[in-house]
């Protein structure tokens, strides 16, 4: 972790994030995702290459009542993280372990995942300009863990119908649905994401379900800008989650 740190809060100061100013800093994408996700209560979380936490409390920010488990296999990020978690007071419902996730075993989360989510890296390691910050690199191409790693990890936490969220490149659509088929994850609902509305589809939020029947529902498009520039109503609500005490 570097000196140069920034201070970013959410939901009217309720929730405070600490990232490296010039290493990876979560995106959008990571919001969408945690908006994306429906627990019930006492779910068993598992955030697959967590960052600085961000989903982990956003999650638990919402639904008090569940526990999550947030993986990073890079030290500097596993450090923030850890210190978003305690400074934000949720050291009763999220813990954070540094780890490769493909020697993560389920002893280690105390038990079958209920859910796994991830926001992981989008790019193949021989596509595209590697970053040469191997922070940013690795968040962003599949160095340390490749698409099938991810969904192998997530089959391997998961419960018999537990779920799997997941945020990814449209572009990519058919290496995720194909991968989560073949591991026994069943694509089950998926929602394009567009930037403005009369663009292509830039990303894919996908929830499958482990031994699932096949049949997937296609659920509206969700579009992060209108079209003088602003958020959209949907995009604003995820920015302002308030804490849901029911299930869903």
């Amino acid at each position: 972790m570097t000196g140069d740190i920034t201070t970013d809060s959410f939901y009217n100061g309720r929730i405070t994030i600490k990232q490296d100013r010039d290493g990876y800093r979560f995106s959008i994408d990571a919001v969408l995702l945690a908006g994306f996700v429906r627990p019930e209560k006492g779910d068993r979380i598992v955030d697959l290459g967590t960052g600085c936490g961000i989903i982990p409390l956003i999650l638990t920010h919402r639904y008090p009542d569940i526990r999550v488990y947030g993986i990073e296999v890079q030290k500097q990020l596993a450090k923030l993280a850890d210190l978003n978690v305690k400074e934000n007071h949720m050291d009763d419902q999220v813990a954070i372990f540094r780890s490769d996730m493909k020697v993560l075993k389920i002893d280690m989360i105390s038990g079958p995942a209920d859910l796994v989510v991830s926001n992981p890296p989008y790019r193949k390691a021989d596509s595209g300009r590697i970053n040469p910050d191997r922070q940013k690199a690795l968040a962003r191409h599949e160095i340390k863990a490749t698409l099938n790693d991810l969904i192998e990890t997530a089959d391997r936490l998961l419960n018999i119908s537990g779920k799997f969220f997941v945020v990814y490149p449209a572009e990519r659509m058919v290496d995720m649905l194909t991968g989560m088929r073949s591991y026994g994850i069943e694509p089950k609902y998926i929602r394009m994401v567009h930037s403005r509305s009369h663009e292509q589809a830039k990303l894919i939020l996908v929830k499958g379900i482990k031994g699932s029947r096949p049949g997937i529902i296609t659920g509206p498009p969700l579009v992060i800008y209108q079209n003088n520039g602003k958020y959209t109503d949907e995009i604003n609500g995820l920015y302002n989650f308030n804490p849901v005490c029911n299930s869903m």
